[in-house]
């Protein structure tokens, strides 16, 4: 049976809502992300894209490329919303789906053919996300992931492509192999210095060849240069929260030794975040007092997988709720209102400031030395005291 699976992807979907918020932003180039000085864009509308403006290019730099551009902060909880309104639409209708981020899904569809019509059936869907959410769709068809999100890509802005079984390779074979969903900037810089710039001359090099430059990657590589690629479409399930909670060995009346569980708990929870690719809106701060009478209180909070973040608004939290003539026997930290998406959307509401992808550089090289050395291998120094 010939697989069908589908790849949706809401165009330039920060700009899109903003654009469905405020009617006077059609038409005109639009950026959202972090301030002009120090900031990165996190999405820009077609129009900026002409001025050479794309995602993770410097605030700065993306500035003095289109200097008419409308530049926006961003707004986060509106994004969730439609983000949001659009897995509902989509979990009602489809048997099977992954949500890949916050403004991208996979169908597979395999066998509808026998009943209504995988394409058929992908479209009027599409026509019904439109109509229902307002904003543009784009979509691709083929038998596997690879090929359906690069024909997604192909079809935008707001259009449909379906590359037919047995037709993978002419499709991919004319396009950069930046196209290839696996390949980041350095792998295509490795690939250029080859002589390598289209997939046609990928799917001709030897896989033994890109083993021996790119490791077991090379015959990925390979593979998706050739239309070829299994991945199942993983079953979307939504993590509603995560949470941790410490009991002292004795109960304490100790400022810093609570901030400092909770520097090492936030630690921890943005890690986990970042590595389910989660962001949290809702912060708990839960404490048990020697009596055993337990307290908690939380706060929205601005779309977020920062440490930094996560530990200034636990830290005001802790001081909302404690009495602190009584001392605390047990301390939890919760993170709820979890929505799909990358850490860098931090762009926007970051509560120190400062370069936020240097940030997410700093916190992944973190939980890498945590993840081969231990989770206590490195950490704050705030948070050093509830280790000893």
């Amino acid at each position: 049976m010939e697989r069908c699976i589908v790849h949706m992807d809401l165009d330039t979907f920060f700009v899109s809502v903003e654009r469905l918020r405020n009617s006077e932003l059609m038409g005109k180039p639009v950026i959202i992300g972090g301030n002009a000085e120090r900031g990165v864009v996190a999405s820009c509308s077609y129009e900026a894209r002409r001025y050479g403006v794309h995602s993770g290019m410097a605030m700065k730099m993306a500035k003095r490329l289109c200097p008419d551009a409308l530049v926006l902060r961003g707004d986060l909880e509106a994004y969730s919303h439609h983000s949001r309104i659009i897995t509902e639409i989509v979990a009602e209708s489809v048997p099977l789906y992954e949500k890949a981020s916050i403004d991208e899904f996979y169908f597979d569809l395999t066998g509808m053919d026998r009943f209504f019509g995988c394409e058929r059936y992908a479209a009027e869907l599409r026509q019904k996300i439109i109509r229902e959410s307002g904003l543009p769709l784009s979509m691709g068809i083929s038998t596997n992931k690879t090929v359906s999100k690069v024909a997604t890509g192909e079809a935008k802005p707001n259009g449909k492509q379906r590359v037919w079984q047995g037709l993978e390779k002419p499709f991919l074979s004319p396009l950069p192999v930046r196209k290839i969903p696996m390949i980041g900037a350095e792998t295509a810089k490795t690939l250029q210095q080859l002589g390598i710039q289209r997939i046609g001359t990928l799917q001709q090099i030897a896989p033994e060849r890109l083993q021996t430059v790119f490791g077991k990657n090379g015959i990925d590589l390979w593979q998706r240069a050739n239309g070829i690629d299994e991945r199942a479409v993983e079953p979307y399930r939504e993590e509603k929260s995560i949470s941790h909670e410490h009991t002292f060995d004795q109960d304490t009346i100790d400022p810093s030794e609570l901030t400092g569980r909770l520097v090492r708990m936030a630690e921890s929870l943005g890690k986990q975040l970042r590595e389910l690719g989660k962001m949290g809106s809702t912060l708990t701060v839960k404490i048990r007092y020697a009596d055993f009478n337990t307290h908690s209180k939380q706060m929205r909070i601005p779309l977020t997988a920062s440490d930094e973040a996560l530990m200034a608004h636990a830290k005001r939290l802790l001081e909302q709720v404690w009495e602190r003539r009584q001392r605390i026997r047990l301390v939890g930290l919760r993170v709820s209102g979890l929505v799909t998406g990358s850490p860098q959307l931090d762009l926007f509401d970051g509560i120190s400031g400062g370069n936020e992808s240097k940030k997410m550089k700093l916190y992944a090289a973190m939980d890498q030395i945590k993840n081969k050395y231990g989770k206590t291998a490195v950490g704050r120094a705030a948070g050093r005291k509830s280790l000893e």
